[in-house]
Formats: C-alpha cells, structure tokens, sequence
C-alpha cells in the first residue's frame, strides 16, 4: 500500500490482558497507528463521533453494556470497518451480518491478524468526512445490460454448466462471469467459496443442515438452498468457529 497513510486502529476489549495483547501484536506490524483503547461499547461510540479518521476498530463481542455486535450495529454510515475478536464462534454470522471485515478468535493468532488489516488495507481509504460514499458495488454484465448491485445484497451464486446466476434482494441476474472472477471481485470476508459450482454469503445463511458425506446444506435467509462441499464445510467450520 505504497504511498498510503498509516492505519488507525481502535481496541476495544473490557479485559485489560487482551488489549495488551493486541497492543503487542499491533506494535510488531509495519503501518499501523493506534488510535486508542476503550472498554465499552459506548465508550467507542463517543470516541468514533470525536475522531472521524479511524479506519478500524478490533472490536470485542462480549462486553459488559452494549455487546460488539450491538456497538458495530450503531456505527456512522460512512464509520470505521470493523474486525470481531471473541473467544467464542456462534456469534460469526451475526458478525458477517453487521458487515465485519473479518471475526478473530482468540487467542488471536499474529498472522490472521495481519491478514485481517490486510483486508482492510485492499479496501478504499477515503476520509470519512468525505461527502462522497466509497464505491462499493459490483458491475455484473447480464443479458439485460450492466447491473450494480452491493455485494452485501448478493446471498448466493450458482453455476450450472452454462451461466452463473446471482441470487439476492433484488431477485435472480444471469451473468456470464465465472464464479472465479465472481469470487476475486467480491469480499472476502464474507463470501466464501464452498463448492465448485457455489459461492455464498456468509451473513445470509440461515441454517447448515449436515449431510452425511460431511458436507451441508446451507439455508439461505430469503429462499435458496446451496450445497457446500466436504472439503469446503471444514474450511467453513474453521471460519464460523463451529466445533
């Protein structure tokens, strides 16, 4: 990220030894400025409202008050992205569904917490006082033209020999683009690949019901059902922090 400013990251944790383990981690990192510790979430808040360039916040979820899901709920439109750190994995696709970059388990490894900044290093940085909104949609061509649409909208992609079809809140797009390229171009912190022929979003699965292959069928919220590969449903178990 060669001529870019410094990342400005805010930790919010109630326990002291965790916070002083992310200062630690976050200290060994190139690039990376502290702007802050809070214990709470309305803690957080009141300081997001008095410093608009925080870029992102290592945000608990279990605090006393307002949890880290309801504090990244009540962030500013144009606020700080946010990366979930917590001892425990029920909590992800809530997580995903507040539109996280990434969800961290402790004990935080160093690596996946450089991958999580990395991720949000490969967004756009703008000011957040900017009158301009980041661009954060994905141009798919369809048969029907050019279609804009926001990837937090998208809760699936199918292919069936052919074409990939996308499925969201705006109904079905046939698009010509492979799922490959569908999934370069999206986020990844909430699509993952889960079988050759299917890509979904993580904050829209409703229910995984278990296959006896060792895979799942994932229930999406809103209508859908796609299959998730044995291979892919260990991936998806690591990521959602399912035992």
């Amino acid at each position: 990220m060669s001529g870019r400013r410094d990342l400005r990251v805010l930790i919010a944790d109630d326990e002291e030894l965790a916070r002083r383990r992310l200062l630690r981690l976050l200290g060994e990192l190139p690039g990376i400025a502290i702007a802050g510790e809070c214990s709470g979430g309305a803690e957080v808040l009141k300081l997001l409202d008095a410093d608009s360039a925080i870029d992102v916040v290592l945000l608990d979820i279990r605090m006393p008050g307002l949890s880290g899901i309801e504090t990244g709920a009540l962030f500013p439109d144009q606020g700080p992205e946010i990366i979930y750190t917590t001892a425990y994995g029920e909590h992800a696709l809530a997580a995903f569904d507040v539109g996280a970059v990434d969800y961290l388990l402790k004990p935080i490894d160093a690596l996946r917490l450089r991958r999580a900044l990395d991720r949000v290093r490969a967004r756009p940085l703008q000011p957040l006082s900017s009158t301009d909104p980041p661009l954060q949609r994905l141009a798919v061509s369809t048969r029907d033209g050019v279609v804009l649409l926001d990837p937090r909208t998208i809760s699936h992609a199918t292919f069936d020999g052919t074409l990939v079809t996308l499925c969201g809140d705006d109904g079905e797009h046939l698009s010509d683009l492979s799922l490959q390229e569908l999934e370069e171009r999206l986020p990844s912190s909430i699509f993952e690949r889960v079988h050759r022929r299917a890509l979904i979003n993580l904050g829209r699965i409703e229910r995984l019901e278990p296959l006896e292959t060792g895979g799942y069928r994932a229930h999406m919220r809103g209508g859908g059902i796609v299959p998730i590969a044995r291979q892919a449903a260990r991936r998806l178990r690591r990521r959602l922090g399912i035992t």
